[in-house]
This record gives C-alpha cells, sequence and structure tokens, in this order.
C-alpha cells in the first residue's frame, strides 16, 4: 500500500464509485434518479478531497484497491471545506434530501466516540478484481498503520455480508442505527 497522491484521485474515485453502486448507506442519501451515477461519483470526490486534507487515502501497491481515512478531530472548517459542502450537497444529496442527510450524519455522530481514530471512510477494490485477497492486504496494511499511529480504527457498514470479513481483522460491532436498513458501527482496538 502507499499514500495516493492527489493525482490519483480520478482512480480512487472510480473504484470507490463502482465498489459503492450498490451500497445502501451510500444510496440512502443520494437521489435514485437518471442521474444517480453521477451522484454517486460526486459522493466520492467529497470524500476524497477530505481525507485527502484531513486524514489520508491509499493505494493497494496494484492500484485495485483504495482506503480513505479521516482524522476527525483534525476536520477544520475553512473556505474549500465550505465550497465542497456545498459541490456535495448540489451534485449528491440534493436540496430535497438535505434533512435526510443531515439527520442521518447527526445520529451517526451521536454514536460515534469523540476520541481520536483512524476512522475508515471508504475501502473499495474494483469489482473486476474483488475475492482475490486484494482488499485482506490493503486491511491487514491498514492495520498495521493504525496501530503505528496509535489510533484505533472505527468504520460503519449497511453491508451485512462484510460483518465476517471485518471480524477476521479483530473488528467488533459497538452499535447498530436502523434507517430503514441496518448500519453497523464497527471498532478494532490498538493490538
Amino acid at each position: 500500500m502507499f499514500k495516493a497522491s492527489y493525482s490519483d484521485k480520478s482512480l480512487v474515485v472510480h473504484i470507490l464509485s463502482e465498489s459503492f453502486d450498490n451500497n445502501s448507506s451510500v444510496n440512502y442519501i443520494i437521489p435514485q434518479d437518471k442521474n444517480r451515477p453521477f451522484r454517486i461519483n460526486a459522493l466520492m470526490d467529497y470524500s476524497f478531497e477530505m481525507c485527502f486534507d484531513f486524514g489520508k487515502v491509499f493505494l493497494s501497491d496494484d492500484r485495485k484497491a483504495c482506503a480513505l481515512v479521516l482524522f476527525p478531530e483534525q476536520k477544520k472548517t475553512n473556505f474549500k471545506s465550505i465550497l465542497l459542502d456545498l459541490k456535495l450537497l448540489f451534485n449528491c444529496i440534493g436540496i430535497s434530501n438535505i434533512g435526510k442527510a443531515m439527520s442521518r450524519e447527526a445520529k451517526i455522530k451521536n454514536l460515534q466516540p469523540k476520541v481520536p481514530m483512524y476512522y475508515l471512510w471508504f475501502i473499495g477494490v474494483d469489482p473486476e478484481h474483488q475475492n482475490t485477497g486484494i482488499g485482506s492486504t490493503l486491511m491487514n496494511e491498514l492495520v498495521l498503520e493504525s496501530t503505528k499511529s496509535n489510533r484505533p480504527i472505527y468504520l460503519e457498514t449497511s453491508t451485512l455480508k462484510n460483518l465476517p470479513w471485518y471480524d477476521k481483522f479483530g473488528f467488533e460491532v459497538y452499535n447498530e442505527l436502523d434507517l430503514g436498513y441496518k448500519l453497523f458501527f464497527l471498532k478494532r482496538e490498538i493490538s
């Protein structure tokens, strides 16, 4: 794994947009209209920018998988972040979905601990290369990176079939949220 450069943005956005196309949590906040693929792309673009500025963006050595890590306590409101939020609103969430998205985010923030964390916002593998071990290799490297950083890993998933995969890396479910779909809150303590 290596730290992605800004020139890797289009690749990272592509991998995540393809990987999360059918994700319940992503599709919950995005209007399900003819612009859905564009909106998912806009969400991943936003997420890349936020993690590039306030966390880390990683690519697997073969460039087939990526991870976006955020350090929430480092996130600052500045001119760029305000512009990114506005772009997210108009290009992804839409005016009609803003209440739903804000309510969801408030509920998530309420359940997340207020500790320095290695927040794994997204991890994805190019769909053509899934189930080949690339994601597991990347996750092992992220676990090592979080240990070196002395930060526990936190994440959420709405994909029930991924829970056993996270379990094999030492993650445990510490909370759940029902939003019409189940959102599972997972953590992995520092080993």
